[in-house]
């Protein structure tokens, strides 16, 4: 599987290197140098860059190789999706060059033979003597052959100009590669920006058959995937909790991959969270990414930082029963999802509501008698095309969808995992507000 993997990256950036350098610069300049020596670097800093991410590594150094690894990531995605759209338009382009090429170098009307006037000496009669116009006659046929011999490359004329096809070659490809290039970055620089911006805010009504009349409006604050890591730290935790606090819920909800990394890397990173504002509460759930490190570290964290886990448990809230199960990443730790223990012995008379950081466990859910489910994990697909891998991989995508008598509701999540980009999938905090069937 890794040489597979290495060999895709090297031939994506092999066809780069041949589109965007290759076939925009003249062969042994200074600009093909440059540009070589710029595509053997870029996957180099990229494997070091994934490489020390997944190392134990000094933070630091995570820190500044990340940047500009994932970055490149981002844009390889797109520089790809981007020149295989110019294999199509490259030839399209030339073949419109070609023809204006050829209608300029079209010959110009005929000459048309001028009459001949009655009385006037004719080829018969004509004097051997050359006339005063004869020599003009002469310069002007000698001005004719040299024009023709000019156009024409041969041995006595070496100088003469060479054909317009390469030229014209050469110019398709800076314009594609230019195009492709700056569409690129364009795309990457959006996406970028979809996450550095901090997250919008999405509000969807979820009605409960269950909901006494005195619950109906509850407003819970659903935020998942915030990937506080080398790339995206304590300001971005900043910008979610200033986005959640602007809500006024009644609840906040954290489903889980609030971290990649240490608590002694991220710890400080995280402190923003102890500023999250609502009635009852905030409470948080695991997600795969906290069993990449020392989830129990951090389920201690976020408990000192004023959030209650849910760790296969439950509470009661004002008119509904709140549970949480475990991601299942943490099965290989023993530490899955226990629904018997989250769920058993409760009323089946009041409303439910579950957090689940993956969406997967809607199976279970709907087995156990929940009538809401919260989920993230997706990223809604982060950057498009992925979005449609993550669609296979996940029974929602993203939203609301109804699984027999439970909904699930899945969140793209406030922060990214790799690149810190989002294409056709934008960053949110959702609020989800109950609605009582009775009200």
């Amino acid at each position: 599987m890794a040489l597979v993997a290495v060999t895709l990256v090297a031939g994506a950036h092999y066809y780069i290197w041949r589109r965007l350098v290759r076939d925009t610069t003249v062969a042994g300049g200074t600009a093909r140098k440059a540009g070589t020596a710029v595509m053997i670097l870029l996957p180099v800093l990229t494997v070091a860059g994934v490489g020390v991410g997944r190392a134990e590594t000094p933070f630091a150094l995570k820190q500044v190789l990340g940047w500009p690894a994932y970055m490149w990531l981002a844009t390889l995605l797109y520089l790809l999706l981007a020149l295989l759209v110019g294999e199509a338009v490259r030839p399209v382009l030339r073949r419109v060059l070609d023809r204006r090429a050829a209608a300029c170098e079209a010959p110009e009307t005929a000459p048309v033979e001028e009459p001949v006037t009655v009385g006037a000496p004719t080829p018969s009669n004509a004097s051997a003597t050359p006339g005063p116009d004869a020599d003009k006659g002469a310069d002007a046929d000698k001005g004719t052959d040299t024009g023709k011999a000019a156009d024409t490359a041969t041995p006595e004329n070496p100088a003469a100009p060479a054909a317009p096809a390469p030229s014209r070659r050469l110019f398709v490809s800076r314009v594609v590669g230019g195009a492709a290039a700056a569409a690129a970055l364009a795309t990457v620089g959006y996406g970028a920006s979809n996450v550095l911006s901090g997250p919008s805010v999405k509000r969807v009504t979820v009605p409960l058959a269950k909901l006494p009349r005195a619950a109906h409006g509850y407003r819970i604050a659903v935020v998942s995937d915030i990937h506080l890591g080398p790339l995206l730290g304590r300001a971005h935790a900043q910008r979610v909790v200033d986005t959640i606090n602007s809500t006024n819920p009644d609840l906040v909800a954290v489903v889980g991959d609030l971290v990649d990394g240490t608590v002694a890397d991220l710890g400080s990173a995280a402190e923003p969270l102890a500023g999250l504002r609502a009635k009852h509460g905030s409470y948080f759930v695991t997600g795969n990414h906290e069993y990449f490190g020392d989830a129990a570290e951090w389920v201690d964290h976020v408990r000192e930082l004023g959030l209650r886990p849910l760790e296969n448990a439950r509470v009661e809230i004002a008119g509904f029963d709140l549970a949480g199960v475990n991601d299942i990443a943490g099965e290989e730790e023993g530490e899955g999802p226990d629904f018997e223990k989250a769920l058993g012995g409760r009323d089946p008379a009041r409303a439910s509501v579950l957090l689940a950081h993956q969406p997967v466990v809607i199976h279970d859910a709907v087995k156990h008698g929940i009538d809401l489910q919260l989920s993230g994990h997706t990223h809604g697909g982060q950057m498009w095309p992925v979005n449609y891998i993550a669609q296979a991989a996940n029974p929602t995508l993203a939203g609301l969808e109804q699984y027999g008598d439970t909904a699930l509701y899945v969140t793209r999540g406030a922060g990214a995992w790799g690149p810190p980009v989002r294409v056709g999938a934008p960053a949110d905090v959702t609020v989800v507000q109950l609605a009582s069937r009775q009200a």
